[in-house]
């Protein structure tokens, strides 16, 4: 597998940029590695609840197929072996564990309405799911919370997805958004990576609890539109959101590697 690339940026700072890849093959374990990944940082983070939240990733060779968590494994513990790839039907194609029947079918609506989506994150964080029930976006209210400016819907029905059409539903919902926030259920995100979409997500909850503390208080300044607009261009774009979960995941390797016992 391709080395990550390292590049420097105008102002002379080393900057990573994602791998480019020799075969399928490599991508692929690349992709589950990840996946892997910010399964563990998202349960180190408090995120994961019983058997609740789920995050997925397209294969790169076939794209109506994509590797999701299995139920029944502590996202504390999971290993890339015991990844799952599922079709859009939710039909396990590898792996022996079951999944998530609705998130398989949410995320597979996803995954089919927006081609350029290539992983989802949704998980049961507890600023996430407080303030989902306010049923509104975050707002530009600092640097960070600005990430999310005019980059949220708010999905409110269908409350639960009962079928592939409820399902379908909810995809539409996200209207090209990278982020969408349903009312009393929490939060999802996606991304172009795995990577992608896990940061985003943390940043999310972060920028969900940031906003109930500063309510909390009082009324909150709201950013101009147009520098809110200039920061989530920036903070909130593929590349800065990529580079920045590299660190977690350098964190995450310096402690253990044995999650990554793919052959």
């Amino acid at each position: 597998m391709s080395e990550e690339a390292e590049s420097r940026s105008a102002s002379g700072f080393a900057t990573r940029n994602p791998p480019i890849f020799e075969s399928v093959k490599d991508d692929r374990r690349h992709r589950i590695e990840r996946l892997t990944a910010a399964c563990r940082i998202f349960g180190r983070a408090g995120f994961s609840e019983g058997l609740l939240g789920h995050i997925t990733v397209r294969d790169p060779e076939d794209p109506d197929h994509f590797w999701a968590n299995p139920l029944g494994i502590s996202f504390r513990l999971i290993k890339a072996s015991d990844m799952v790839l599922v079709d859009h039907a939710g039909n396990i194609l590898k792996g022996s564990r079951p999944v998530n029947p609705v998130g398989v079918r949410l995320h597979a609506a996803v995954h089919r309405a927006y081609p350029a989506v290539t992983a989802v994150c949704h998980a049961h964080s507890i600023h996430g799911s407080a303030w989902s029930a306010f049923g509104r976006p975050i707002e530009p209210i600092t640097q960070d919370t600005a990430v999310f400016f005019d980059d949220q819907a708010i999905i409110r029905e269908p409350r639960v997805a009962n079928d592939a059409e409820g399902a379908d539903q909810f995809a539409a919902g996200f209207a090209g958004k990278r982020t969408a926030i349903q009312p009393g259920h929490g939060l999802f995100t996606t991304g172009e990576s795995v990577d992608e979409a896990a940061w985003r997500f943390m940043s999310m909850e972060r920028a969900c609890q940031v906003q109930l503390l500063a309510e909390a208080a009082g009324k909150p300044e709201i950013w101009p539109a147009e520098m809110a607009l200039g920061l989530k261009n920036a903070l909130g774009s593929p590349a800065f959101c990529w580079q920045s979960f590299q660190l977690l995941w350098d964190e995450l390797c310096a402690e253990t590697r044995e999650f990554l016992d793919l052959e």
